[in-house]
């Protein structure tokens, strides 16, 4: 009978000694021909980058981390992916990173993977920076950061509040400020805001320039909605509770909703219960979703791949260390939410 042999399934996987010998020449030269910078001369290198393109070779970059001390890896710690915002952060992050000829190490922090199992790996993995781009800067995580001392941590949408953490940051006060000028000048009287848990607002700073700026034009915070998490189920379950137990002629004119998830929820309930347009509403992030017909949410809109640059900045430039915090400002964007029908 016929002998067959086992086929082949996986290629011989091409060897920087391959290269070498193909390219006639030692295989520390074939290492640096691939390193940015390295002592070569440069007909050298294009002829050894020509060889090994020619047999399908790629540098081995675990490899090179281990001489270089860099593995052009940075980590980005995430605890909540179903925001929206989140994932276009993320996306831009990512797209960043890469463009600077890093890769990404994704840490996505919840009940089951806490900031002490990310942390680990992220030094495990020699990481050269993490980026912040969760919703909870918990102390545990601040403090777990502070132990890893040769791991630069940037945060970015917020403001850390510790020295020696550096953030990027939407400059929430005047944020605020802007927007109580405009549901005062929409005519509104009565006057909320709608925030999710304390713990996740921290660093915002939104609420804090709403209410002052509503101050210092002789108005006040009628109420404040806490949403129990940035999702839109929840913010349209807490306007509806709001408007089960508050008399018509008592609810507010125009509320600010800490972000457009929770705006967009709030619409949904106004909607639901036909008092679409009876209540102002603005959002913060202008996420995709804001400029629906459905919603044509008026909302304030964060310099996202500005913060984002920033941050890889503060990880991979030379001085990062210097470069300090920064708060950017962001834009006003008016649609047709923060317009209400007079007399409720």
């Amino acid at each position: 009978m016929p002998q067959h042999r086992p086929v082949e399934t996986r290629a011989k996987k091409v060897t920087a000694k391959d290269v070498a010998e193909r390219a006639g020449v030692a295989k520390w030269t074939v290492s640096r021909a691939f390193a940015e910078g390295a002592s070569v001369a440069p007909e050298v290198r294009d002829h050894v980058r020509k060889v090994a393109a020619a047999m399908g070779y790629r540098p081995n970059l675990l490899a090179r981390s281990l001489t270089t001390r860099s593995t052009n890896l940075i980590g980005i710690l995430v605890d909540e992916l179903g925001n929206l915002n989140q994932l276009r952060v993320l996306n831009e992050a990512t797209r960043q990173v890469q463009a600077q000829g890093y890769s990404t190490l994704l840490l996505n922090i919840n009940p089951d993977y806490g900031p002490a199992e990310a942390l680990r790996l992220a030094d495990q993995f020699q990481v050269d920076g993490l980026i912040f781009l969760g919703a909870t800067l918990t102390r545990q995580l601040i403090e777990l950061a502070q132990n890893i001392k040769h791991i630069p941590l940037v945060v970015c949408l917020r403001n850390s509040g510790e020295a020696g953490i550096p953030y990027v940051s939407t400059d929430g006060h005047p944020a605020g400020a802007e927007i109580a000028d405009l549901l005062i000048e929409q005519g509104c009287e009565r006057i909320g805001y709608m925030a999710a848990p304390m713990s996740e607002r921290t660093g915002l700073r939104r609420l804090e320039g709403f209410r002052d700026r509503l101050q210092s034009r002789g108005k006040t915070l009628s109420v404040v909605l806490e949403a129990s998490h940035y999702r839109r189920g929840e913010g349209m379950n807490t306007m509806l509770r709001y408007l089960e137990a508050t008399p018509r002629a008592e609810r507010v004119e125009g509320l600010f909703c800490e972000n457009d998830i929770l705006a967009i929820g709030a619409i949904d309930a106004l909607v639901a219960t036909n008092n679409r347009n009876k209540i102002a509403i603005v959002g913060f992030d202008d996420i995709e979703l804001a400029s629906s017909p459905s919603f044509e949410l008026t909302t304030y809109r964060q310099p996202v791949d500005f913060l984002v640059s920033e941050a890889i900045r503060r990880i991979i430039e030379p001085n990062a260390e210097q470069l300090g915090s920064l708060m950017a400002p962001g834009t006003l964007v008016l649609r047709n939410s923060h317009r209400h029908t007079a007399g409720q």
